[in-house]
């Protein structure tokens, strides 16, 4: 991005950065919607691509409709781990044989978790901030209730640091949960120093990637990271309820064994034979049948991202987040910025808090400004950088100023 992009202080610099913008064109890639005059909340879900409108089509009549049954052995059965290997590849700094798409990220939390804390007999204590996911967290106190261990609670204003959780692990630390990207305030974690920290303790690191995975540039295998999930309907475009990814570092794959045991993740799924032996490799980490229509868009993202490539895309979210922060200033000095500024700590969103926000809701989306609401009063502008715009920003931004004018 040019550097006035990362120093923007007026509003009516939107022209002048759309059009001096390098993936500007790719915005056309996407599908528009009728009366949506600025869509913020790509951190929620992201717009379709017009290429996986033609793929969906394509698949039920060329491939569904007439291989049908023999979909499976000619290309459908292998798909999550030939998604994953690029998803890998392209986003998540991961070597092939690490990474496969399939269930919820609700699931491959419970699955990766309870695989880590079954590695590590005798230790007690599972860690997770209190600020985290709802999901991270009732997953863990799931396992902690059926396992007899111990949540030991991070206490932080959605910002973990490294001193954070040298001050909760001890020996007894089982597994680590965190987000790399909180999802309140956008804080942008250091993985790789967190993750040295919990292995002097001889803890297992799992981080939750919903929010960076496609948007933030991700070295799993370098950051020495051992698990990791993520969600493809943000970032990744894959659409509502798409399915999630699971990575395991391939040092670990034959330690850990996950706890849903569907015939998918056997050695020999069609023998159907008694007794289960888990696969070799990231396949043992699979259950049942893998959702095939749910991974068909998130290949033209993969595809749209490792053209662009995630550098280029990271450029355009700081860009897009400064420039955020400049509106927000200029246009809203009584609001709190619950964001980092500095771009390093920060992901692709940033968030607004208000106490007259929630209120405020009903009359943007009806005009067409969509962004999202975080209680207990925080607006999220989630800025997908492939297919936001500055313009939309600045639209979004004055939209918000001129309601809160009007209410006093």
């Amino acid at each position: 991005m040019p550097e006035a992009a990362c120093n923007v202080h007026l509003v009516n610099d939107a022209q002048t950065l759309d059009a001096t913008d390098p993936l500007a064109g790719h915005r056309n890639s996407f599908v528009r919607a009728d009366g949506v005059i600025a869509y913020l909340d790509g951190n929620s879900l992201g717009r379709p691509l017009s290429a996986s409108a033609d793929r969906i089509a394509a698949f039920i009549s060329e491939q569904w409709g007439t291989r049908l049954i023999r979909g499976w052995d000619e290309s459908w059965l292998d798909l999550p781990l030939r998604i994953g290997d690029d998803l890998g590849r392209i986003a998540l700094g991961a070597a092939a044989g690490q990474t496969t798409i399939g269930d919820s990220t609700t699931v491959l939390l419970y699955k990766l978790v309870r695989a880590a804390v079954d590695a590590r007999p005798g230790r007690t204590e599972i860690v997770i901030d209190r600020d985290n996911f709802p999901t991270d967290r009732y997953v863990l106190e799931g396992i902690a209730s059926g396992r007899g261990l111990t949540v030991t609670w991070i206490d932080t204003a959605d910002q973990v640091t490294e001193a954070d959780v040298a001050a909760a692990v001890t020996d007894n630390t089982a597994v680590v949960v965190l987000s790399h990207v909180a999802y309140r305030s956008g804080y942008l974690a250091d993985v790789e120093a967190i993750t040295a920290v919990v292995h002097n303790v001889g803890a297992l690191m799992l981080w939750d990637l919903c929010h960076s995975a496609g948007v933030v540039p991700t070295q799993l295998d370098a950051w020495g990271v051992d698990l990791a999930v993520g969600c493809t309907y943000k970032y990744l475009n894959g659409g509502p309820g798409s399915p999630a990814f699971a990575y395991v570092r391939a040092s670990l794959q034959t330690s850990l064994r996950q706890p849903i045991w569907g015939w998918l993740g056997s050695a020999t799924p069609f023998e159907m034979g008694q007794g289960y032996e888990p696969a070799e490799g990231i396949r043992g980490f699979l259950s049942g049948t893998p959702p095939i229509v749910g991974m068909l868009a998130l290949q033209d993202m993969l595809a749209l991202i490792d053209t662009v490539g995630i550098d280029a895309v990271r450029a355009k979210s700081v860009a897009l987040t400064d420039y955020a922060l400049a509106l927000s200033d200029e246009l809203l000095p009584d609001v709190t910025v619950a964001t980092p500024r500095e771009a390093q700590l920060r992901g692709s969103h940033i968030t607004l808090d208000d106490d007259r926000f929630a209120n405020l809701m009903p009359e943007l989306w009806k005009r067409g400004v969509i962004p999202d609401f975080r209680r207990p009063n925080g607006i999220r502008l989630g800025l997908s950088p492939l297919s936001t715009s500055f313009a939309e920003v600045e639209i979004g931004v004055r939209t918000i100023a001129e309601l809160l004018a009007l209410r006093g």
